[in-house]
């Protein structure tokens, strides 16, 4: 039997590269969609590329053909930004995130893929009262336009008949290791504590970008259609005890954060995901991750 072939678009973004390496180490054939071909080192196996518009008269049949599966996690969005990702142009963000997405969404069905997979977000919720558990029954609420375009993605999805099974994966706050270049999403606050800045309490949900991957592989690969809609988060993590690493690694005496309230925070109910045999790598590959983070700044 050959090997799956699966698109990802945006796969040398900061989410879209932890899919990649897992897709790839689980056997995949693995195509990257993207604006700029990635650098031949970029990922532990070479990939496949072809060019990536989110302009939905660019969507093509094409880009799919001879492809079993297709993994959606291109967004186009200020850097750095996902709230508020749509600067002073919210039409142009609508465009190219809502109907480029569906385009290609209507595409790749009509190349036959069998199963896509769309990175949605936690944002579609939108606020709840502090402390509600967040499970995929729940009716969603976005307060952003972030959160409606992803929730009004999802829902064409959803739509889309026939043979073709879309699920929609709505991720928390995404952490690991930054690609070549660029910066992890802790670096500043690690140099803020380690610096004696007063730093913040906060308290949020979290999982590793490496946990996103795995997710997205054990929905491909699962034998019976999964669910259209998937909570995918792992810790409910408070800045003192994230600093707390950093503390013992470096051995600073620079006072840790108070503790945040984690009872006005909305975890996310992962039973679904679970069921399919998603196992996150919680406070292990946390504190792993981290200790490997300071080794490397």
């Amino acid at each position: 039997m050959s090997a799956p072939h699966t698109i990802v678009s945006g796969g040398t973004g900061y989410v879209g590269r932890f899919i990649v390496e897992e897709l790839l180490s689980a056997g995949h054939e693995v195509t990257v969609l993207g604006r700029r071909r990635p650098a031949r080192d970029y990922f532990s196996t070479p990939v496949g590329f072809l060019p990536l518009s989110l302009e939905p008269d660019q969507a093509s049949p094409s880009s799919f053909e001879g492809a079993d599966f297709f993994v959606h996690a291109a967004f186009d969005h200020i850097p750095g930004k996902y709230r508020g990702g749509e600067g002073d142009d919210p039409q142009a963000f609508r465009r190219r995130n809502l109907d480029g997405s569906i385009a290609l969404f209507e595409a790749a069905r009509s190349a036959g893929i069998s199963r896509l997979v769309f990175l949605s977000s936690r944002a579609v919720y939108g606020p709840r009262p502090p402390g509600t558990l967040l499970a995929e029954e729940h009716e969603p609420c976005p307060d952003t336009l972030y959160g409606q375009v992803k929730l009004e993605a999802e829902r064409a999805l959803a739509s889309l008949g026939g043979p073709f099974h879309g699920v929609s994966l709505r991720v928390t706050g995404v952490y690991g290791p930054a690609g070549k270049g660029q910066r992890h999403k802790w670096a500043d606050l690690f140099e803020d504590y380690l610096a004696g800045k007063v730093i913040e309490p906060r308290v949020a949900t979290e999982v590793h970008g490496q946990d996103v991957g795995q997710a997205v592989r054990v929905v491909l690969e699962a034998p019976e259609a999964p669910s259209p809609l998937l909570n995918v988060s792992d810790l409910l993590l408070d800045r003192q005890d994230l600093l707390a690493i950093v503390k013992d690694k470096k051995g600073c005496r620079h006072p840790l954060p108070p503790r945040a309230d984690g009872r006005a925070v909305n975890a996310m109910r992962t039973n679904r995901l679970r069921s399919l045999g998603w196992r996150p790598g919680g406070e292990a590959l946390l504190t792993e991750t981290v200790i490997r983070l300071l080794e490397q700044s």
